[in-house]
C-alpha cells in the first residue's frame, strides 16, 4: 500500500492524548445511562455541523424539526435536518473503513439535497473558507475512488492512536474532497465514528459544537496544504475542550439532577473545598445556615452521586470532593 498522509506526531500530541483517554476512561465507567441528555448532545452536534455549512435553523427549530413538529424555514434547510439525524443514528452501525459505508452515509446525509447522493462527484470542486476564499482545489474526479479507497485502507491499518487516526482521516476527506457536496459533514461524522470505535462515548459528544465555536480556526487548520500535524493538534484540542464542557461528564449530570436547594448547598461546599481540604457538618451547619438534619440529608445525596467522598463515622464524619 502507498498511501501514506503526512503528519508528525509530538510530545505535546501524546500528552493530549493521555489526557484525553484518561478523562474518556473514567467517564466510560461513571456516566449514567442518561438517554435524554444523550440526544440533546446529538441535536447540538446536527445543530452545530449544519451550521458550519451556513444552515441558518436555530437549535430550537433541529429540535422541533426532529420531534416532528412543522417549523417555518427553507426546505432545504428542513431536509438537511432531517438527513442528518436520520445519518447520526445509522452512522455507529457503520464500519469506518468500508468505502460502501462511506457511500452509505453520505445517502444518508444528502438524499434528495444532491444529485450524486451515495456517490462520488463526477467533476472538479473547490475547498473554500467561511469569507469564500479558495482554501485549496479537490482531487480530479478520476482519481477520488482510488484516493479514497487508499485512505480508508491506511486507516483500517495503521497502529496508532484512534485521537490522532480519526484526525487524519477527517482532514484527508477534506483534502480529497469526494463528494459534490456535504464533504465538511462527512469528515466530521466520519472522525466520530472512529473515535466511537475505541471510545463508544464519542457517539455522544458533541464535537461539532465547539468545531462551530472555532470555525475561523477550523478553516485555518485544514488550510495547512504540506501535513495534517496543525488540524490533529485543532482537533485534540477541541476534543478536549468538548469533553470538559460537555453535559455528559458525570458531575454536570449528576448536578442536574439534584433540586434547586441541594444544588446551591453543592455549590456552597464546592467553593469551601477547593481551599480547604475536608468539611464536617457542623462546619457545614455553620457555612449553610441549614438544619443539622438537612445537612446530613444533602450530604447523603451529594455522595450517592459521587459529587462528594464522606470519610469516618458519626460526628468525626469529614467530606472531600470527589476526584
Amino acid at each position: 500500500m502507498s498511501y501514506q498522509p503526512l503528519f508528525d506526531i509530538t510530545d505535546d500530541m501524546l500528552n493530549k492524548i493521555v489526557e484525553i483517554t484518561e478523562i474518556v476512561t473514567k467517564l466510560t465507567l461513571t456516566q449514567p445511562q442518561n438517554f435524554h441528555l444523550r440526544k440533546e448532545n446529538r441535536l447540538r452536534s446536527i445543530h452545530s455541523s449544519l451550521a458550519i455549512e451556513a444552515n441558518s435553523l436555530s437549535l430550537e427549530q433541529v429540535t422541533a424539526i426532529v420531534n416532528g413538529k412543522r417549523v417555518l424555514g427553507k426546505p432545504q434547510e428542513i431536509r438537511e435536518v432531517q438527513n442528518a439525524y436520520q445519518a447520526y443514528e445509522q452512522i455507529f452501525k457503520l464500519n469506518p473503513y468500508q468505502v460502501t459505508d462511506l457511500l452509505q452515509a453520505h445517502d444518508y446525509l444528502m438524499a434528495d439535497l444532491v444529485k450524486h447522493s451515495g456517490g462520488f462527484r463526477l467533476g472538479d470542486v473547490g475547498i473554500y473558507d467561511i469569507a469564500g476564499n479558495l482554501v485549496h482545489m479537490g482531487a480530479r474526479p478520476q482519481f477520488v475512488s482510488h484516493l479514497v479507497n487508499e485512505l480508508l485502507e491506511w486507516g483500517q491499518s495503521a497502529v496508532i492512536p484512534a485521537l490522532i487516526k480519526s484526525s487524519v482521516v477527517h482532514y484527508e476527506l477534506e483534502k480529497i474532497h469526494p463528494f459534490e457536496d456535504g464533504n465538511g459533514r462527512m469528515g466530521r461524522l466520519w472522525q466520530n465514528l472512529i473515535l466511537a470505535q475505541d471510545y463508544p462515548i464519542f457517539e455522544y459528544l458533541p464535537i461539532e459544537t465547539m468545531i462551530y465555536e472555532h470555525q475561523e480556526s477550523y478553516y485555518k487548520a485544514l488550510s495547512d496544504n504540506k501535513s495534517a500535524t496543525r488540524f490533529i493538534n485543532f482537533m485534540l484540542d477541541i476534543i478536549m475542550e468538548t469533553i470538559k464542557n460537555s453535559d455528559i461528564t458525570s458531575d454536570k449530570i449528576a448536578i442536574k439532577q439534584l433540586s434547586k436547594p441541594q444544588t446551591e448547598f453543592y455549590h456552597l461546599i464546592r467553593d469551601y473545598l477547593q481551599k480547604n481540604e475536608s468539611v464536617t457538618s457542623a462546619e457545614a451547619q455553620i457555612l449553610s445556615g441549614k438544619s443539622a438534619a438537612t445537612v446530613r440529608n444533602y450530604f447523603a445525596k451529594l455522595v450517592s452521586k459521587n459529587l462528594l467522598v464522606a470519610q469516618g463515622e458519626n460526628k468525626a464524619r469529614k467530606y472531600f470532593l470527589a476526584n
